[in-house]
């Protein structure tokens, strides 16, 4: 077999056998299939909805109904209790429900990288992190806050001592506004970052995974453990990667397609939100980077937030 012959051959096999993962019969209906979000619809959530309005999910065989949470802790619960059949939720979350005993298991990737982020305006007193010594930060949940807090000051040789923390809550902009507190954690970099931007308030940044932090993914898909290997699961997240690819090479119709699904999201800042967003999605949703969840487990168990690594493959897996 010449080397011609062999690549033919190889690109043969290759059809097919991404034809079988696909397989489900074409004049079968639509199988139900219900995603749990984070919260409520966003940029964050532009491949999904790329996905339900270009026909991507039902090309896969699936009715995906996305039902939206008030309560960003319900999700995961919820589909733990077999009450649906995903949920998005955050690594670091996952690893706290995976502590707590909840059935769970990560199939899928939404966000790969990080989106919070230690915010202080730019006219104000912080101009490095070393400027932190003495000052004042904001912060929204008080686990993950401490702990990516203690490793960003440690990068810079400060303690957590050198600085003093309040928690507020999600009201992160009007304390820092107001120069109530000089920086804040738990703000993220589409979001509360391009508010400041927009709203005449310049803002700078700088992110976890830069200073101490070991890279995690933002947002992910888990489902019940009762669930692993449901075929559904990878016919998901291959339709919400082949959403993804076009969003990526055509942004501008993707937008429009959003705006024209959700119309009250069509303003300025939804727009820098979306923008922004983009090179954050996940091109490989269905991808498992099994040492990227062992360092940031085995962080938070350096810093306390959790009291044992768990081995990955007991709750994260690539689909089918």
């Amino acid at each position: 077999m010449n080397r011609r012959t062999f690549l033919l051959a190889a690109a043969g096999a290759a059809l097919a056998t991404g034809a079988s993962r696909q397989a489900f019969a074409a004049d079968a209906p639509a199988e139900k299939f219900t995603l749990l979000l984070d919260w409520y619809i966003n940029p964050d959530h532009a491949p999904l909805v790329v996905a339900k309005e270009g026909g991507y999910f039902a090309r896969a065989g699936l009715d995906v109904d996305m039902v939206v949470a008030s309560d960003a802790a319900a999700p995961a619960k919820l589909v733990a209790a077999g009450k649906a059949d995903a949920a998005i939720t955050y690594q670091p979350d996952l690893m706290l429900q995976i502590a707590a005993g909840l059935p769970l298991v990560r199939f899928g990737t939404l966000v790969e990288t990080p989106l919070n982020c230690l915010i202080v305006l730019k006219d104000g007193p912080i101009k490095s992190l070393a400027d932190l010594k003495g000052k004042t930060v904001g912060y929204s949940i008080a686990g993950f806050a401490n702990a990516y807090l203690s490793a960003i000051l440690k990068s810079v040789g400060l303690a957590p001592h050198d600085v003093r923390t309040v928690n507020l809550n999600y009201n992160l902009l009007p304390p820092l506004l107001a120069g109530q507190v000089d920086a804040v954690l738990d703000g993220y970099r589409n979001v509360e970052l391009i508010q400041l931007g927009l709203q005449g308030h310049p803002a700078s940044a700088w992110y976890p995974e830069e200073n101490g932090v070991p890279v995690y993914d933002e947002l992910i898909y888990v489902t019940q453990g009762a669930l692993k290997g449901d075929p559904r699961l990878g016919r998901f997240v291959r339709a919400v990667e082949a959403a993804t690819i076009f969003l990526t090479n055509h942004p501008d119709e993707a937008l429009a397609m959003f705006v024209k699904a959700h119309p009250d999201l069509d303003d300025a800042i939804n727009r820098a939100q979306f923008a922004a967003t983009l090179p954050r999605f996940a091109r490989r949703p269905e991808a498992l980077d099994r040492g990227r969840y062992q360092r940031f487990a085995e962080f938070l168990k350096a810093q306390g937030v959790i009291d044992a690594v768990p081995p990955v493959d007991s709750y994260a897996e690539e689909p089918a």
